[in-house]
Parts: structure tokens; C-alpha cells; sequence
């Protein structure tokens, strides 16, 4: 299959489907080694031969890292429409994501969303992203903007220290029964619950993984067990996303995630990185055929399991792994 990815067809997010997935991802995966100089490189020091990819487990995939140490783009550009940068800690180099086209971005955001949960002009979307909203250029703090935008509603936005404000909020949403989204950062919903307990029955709870220090690490059962008992929901949402991906994943409940329609999670086993999982646990590597521009196939640091049935579940992050501000907790 050839396909011109520059510039980047009209309706491309919209013709992604699971149907035609596999032939466009390997048509990218080609582009991509023609392209990117960085991740051409990669490929043959691994003594891979871009005519043996045949198939979606023949694929190479680029050790995340790579963001922190090289400029991953792909194509003859130079400045980006977007830049998202890791948090990182202190004296860590954060990675960095150069995103050339934003409306793509947009469109994978937005149908990813609409696939789980509806168009989000129907909600009320209220950030609690204390550590993101302190430093530009977060990729979650774009993303819920992105979802706001489609709404602009009164009451949506960011909320930092504002606790008591987002309480009221909260509770005039609930009692005039409207649909809302409350997306936080896992430490600040544990400690906004703590000083406020109160019924959410029209709340999506979402939490998007990260203590940053700030707690002691808990399990997604602990996280979730508190939140739902401070708030008396049936269960808690999450969302995989890191700054070097543009679509997301998310679980709607028990931590079992589902990747938006241009997204897809295989596994590598964690002592051979180049063999691909069929079944069981590994390390995870993401296809996001959203990342026209940087490179669709990532080697991530995070330990996961494909679950029967479908879906993918997050355990926790490898060993000597970089501490991420948005990753995820260990179960």
C-alpha cells in the first residue's frame, strides 16, 4: 500500500478504522523509515530491513527515550505548530514532542473521546491539574482544552487551588443534573476528595495516573477505592496518554483500557525487546497513527497485560525507568 502522508490527506483521522489499520499503519511505518532520520537509524542498528516488515509484530518500535536525546520528526520541517514537553524531575532532560500539524491532533482527540463517551460539548469539563498547569507546553493540559473548546461552557476550566469553588461548582452541577467530566491528576482528586465528600451521580471521575511526589505511591484499586467511597460513585475513569503519543486510551472502569480508533497497544517481552507478544504481560508498545509527523511507533517503559476479551491493563513501569510526571501507578 503507498500513501503520500505530506501533507497529511483531508479526513485522514476519519478514514482510520480497524478494518484498514494494520495496511496503513505499514504504509506509515515506510514513510516514517524513508522520512525520519532518527528512526531510520534506529531500524538498522537493530539490523532490521525495512523490506522484512510485512506485518504489524515486524515493526520496529522507537524506545521513548529517544524524545529526551533527539529531535523526532519526520519530514523536512522546522517549526511546529505545537510543542509538548514531559515534566520530569529535577535535572532530568523532559522529552519533547514537536507536533507539526495540530488539526490532526484535534481530530484523533476528539473522535477518540466521542467513541467513549459522547461529543464533549455535551459536558462540563473541570480540570484538576495542579503540577501541569504550573509549566507550559503539558500535553494534558492541551488536551483538556481541546475538549473545553467544544462546549464553552460557563463553568468549564482549570482549577488550581480553588478547592472550595470546584465543591460548589461541583454540586450545582449534580443537583441541575447536568453532565460534567472531572480530569485530575491522581494526587490532587486523593486530596481535593479528602476535604470534600459529597454524592457525584452526573460526574465522570477521571483520573489520569501521577503522584509526583507528592503521596506515597498507591495501587489503582487503593485510588480508586477512596474516591469512589468519598464520592459515592459506582466507579472511576483513567486515560493512558504520555506527551510523546497524540491519541489516548481509556479504561471506563476496573483499570482495563481501550485505544481510541488510531491507537493500538502490543507487547514485547521485557528481556528480548524485539520479540512481540501475542497474549500474557510485557512492556507496552503503542502504534498512533496520529504521530504523522514525530514517529507512530513507540517503546514506552510501562509494564502492561492484554486482557481477555480486549483492552490492555497498565502494572506499573520498568525497572531504572525515569520517573514521568503522568505515569502511571502500579497496581
Amino acid at each position: 500500500m503507498t500513501y503520500n502522508f505530506d501533507p497529511v490527506p483531508p479526513g485522514y483521522v476519519s478514514r482510520i478504522d480497524a478494518g484498514g489499520f494494520e495496511d496503513l499503519a505499514l504504509a506509515l511505518f515506510h514513510y516514517q523509515y524513508n522520512h525520519n532520520e532518527v528512526y531510520r537509524a534506529y531500524v538498522r542498528a537493530i539490523g532490521r530491513k525495512a523490506g522484512d516488515v510485512t506485518r504489524l509484530e515486524d515493526i520496529p518500535f522507537l524506545p521513548v527515550s529517544f524524545f529526551k536525546t533527539h529531535r523526532v520528526v519526520t519530514g523536512n520541517w522546522q517549526q511546529p505548530a505545537l510543542l509538548f514537553e514531559s515534566s520530569g524531575t529535577t535535572g532530568e532532560i523532559p522529552a519533547r514532542h514537536e507536533v507539526r500539524d495540530a488539526e490532526v491532533y484535534r481530530q484523533s482527540l476528539i473522535r477518540g473521546f466521542r467513541k467513549f463517551y459522547g461529543d464533549p460539548s455535551d459536558y462540563v469539563i473541570l480540570a484538576l491539574l495542579p503540577s501541569y498547569l504550573e509549566r507550559s507546553n503539558a500535553s494534558l493540559v492541551h488536551m483538556a482544552g481541546v475538549l473545553m473548546e467544544q462546549g464553552r461552557h460557563t463553568d468549564s476550566g482549570f482549577y488550581l487551588d480553588e478547592w472550595e469553588r470546584l465543591a460548589k461548582i461541583l454540586q450545582r452541577l449534580e443537583q441541575a443534573g447536568r453532565k460534567t467530566l472531572l480530569l485530575g491528576v491522581t494526587f490532587a482528586l486523593l486530596d481535593f476528595a479528602a476535604a470534600y465528600s459529597m454524592k457525584l451521580r452526573h460526574t465522570i471521575v477521571m483520573e489520569t495516573g501521577g503522584m509526583k511526589g507528592r503521596r506515597a505511591e498507591w495501587t489503582r484499586g487503593q485510588v480508586h477505592g477512596m474516591l469512589k467511597d468519598q464520592w459515592s460513585c459506582e466507579r472511576i475513569h483513567s486515560e493512558y496518554g504520555m506527551t510523546e503519543l497524540l491519541s489516548q486510551a481509556y479504561a471506563r472502569e476496573d483499570g482495563r483500557f481501550y485505544c481510541s480508533d488510531t491507537m493500538k497497544v502490543l507487547l514485547r517481552d521485557m528481556q528480548d525487546p524485539l520479540d512481540v507478544l501475542a497474549s500474557g504481560t510485557g512492556c507496552i508498545n503503542v502504534i498512533d497513527l496520529a504521530n504523522v509527523h514525530s514517529c507512530a511507533f513507540i517503546a514506552t517503559d510501562d509494564i502492561g497485560r492484554l486482557a481477555p476479551g480486549g483492552g490492555f491493563e497498565v502494572l506499573g513501569r520498568m525497572d531504572h525507568s525515569a520517573l514521568r510526571g503522568c505515569s502511571l501507578m502500579a497496581v
